[in-house]
């Protein structure tokens, strides 16, 4: 009994110092100067690939990024041969992951970050040199009604090489305020499990909470063809999207005939909403890890704004009308 009681005080004192250890600001930035060098070996690899990748799926690679963005936007900034960049990201929590830290790290650019994080600026700073570049955070709450006076507030309201959003919410209705052609690259997040047929966002709320909104924690975002539809109007064309199938890419028009990556078909966009990723909850919050595809089945009493019509409706109804 007293072996057992020893064991389990020093598997317990051994797990207290190793976060202690770990989660040390001194032992996170040395693992991330690891990623960072990492980062580097695959950009001089990438250099010599640019004109034979033919799909973004080749180009995956993640430092930084939740998802292997960050390979994919270093191939952009390459093959586009971007110079003295100037980026925005709205949705980046506390900037441990997110689509533009590589790149603040590694070129020491300009940049504008956007989150409602409480003490943003206190926690990135523990986590990078704010100094090296010129990074500009802002901790704010953005909507549709203030996502341009925020972008001219800092001057990165125009010549943009980057801009990304990832909010869980109304994405969309932030997009469309957006002026044409912003930036070069944008990057968004969708909601695969909307499928690849329908035209639908969730409806706007400056409140928009996606685990408030349905028990699922599923029903939020927009659709890809509704993202790719709007963006179309802003002067962008789609490319292709991460491995996860949650983060699309676009590039502006003009920049198209830059790359030799395939076309895509949009009008079939079955490869690009097949995501494997299970989010499904109940409700306390527990994941449910049930299969992915039923998660239409488990969102069909969600209201959403069916953008062919402009009206509220449930997703139930909308896949009955489609059958």
């Amino acid at each position: 009994m007293m072996i057992k009681r020893i064991k389990k005080y020093i598997k317990n004192s051994i797990n207290k110092i190793s976060n202690i250890i770990f989660s040390h600001p001194i032992f996170k930035r040395k693992f991330d100067d690891i990623k960072l060098q990492n980062g580097l070996l695959f950009s001089q690899i990438l250099e010599s690939k640019l004109n034979s990748i033919k799909s973004l799926d080749e180009i995956d690679f993640k430092v930084f990024s939740q998802n292997n963005e960050d390979g994919i936007l270093e191939f952009l900034i390459k093959t586009l041969k971007l110079k003295d960049l100037k980026f925005v990201e709205i949705g980046t929590q506390d900037y441990s992951e997110s689509n533009t830290r590589y790149i603040y790290e590694k070129y020491n650019c300009d940049g504008l970050i956007i989150d409602n994080t409480s003490n943003l600026k206190e926690k990135i700073s523990k986590l990078l040199d704010t100094w090296k570049g010129n990074l500009i955070i802002e901790e704010n709450t953005v909507n549709k009604n203030n996502i341009n006076s925020l972008l001219d507030k800092h001057s990165f309201n125009y010549e943009l090489d980057i801009f990304s959003i990832d909010i869980d919410g109304i994405d969309y209705w932030i997009l469309k305020e957006l002026p044409p052609g912003i930036s070069k690259i944008l990057v968004a997040e969708y909601n695969p499990y909307f499928g690849p047929t329908l035209e639908i966002t969730v409806p706007y709320s400056e409140t928009f909470d996606r685990s408030n909104y349905h028990k699922s924690n599923l029903c939020w975002g927009m659709s890809l063809k509704a993202l790719i539809k709007l963006m179309k109007i802003k002067d962008f064309e789609f490319i292709g999207s991460n491995s996860l199938r949650n983060n699309a890419f676009f590039v502006k028009r003009e920049y198209l005939k830059v790359l030799a990556i395939e076309k895509v078909d949009t009008s079939n966009l079955k490869n690009f909403t097949n995501a494997r990723y299970r989010e499904n909850r109940d409700y306390n919050g527990k994941l449910m890890l049930t299969n992915p595809n039923k998660n239409i089945e488990v969102m069909k009493d969600c209201e959403v704004v069916n953008l062919e019509t402009n009206k509220i409706c449930t997703i139930k109804e909308l896949i009955s009308n489609n059958l």
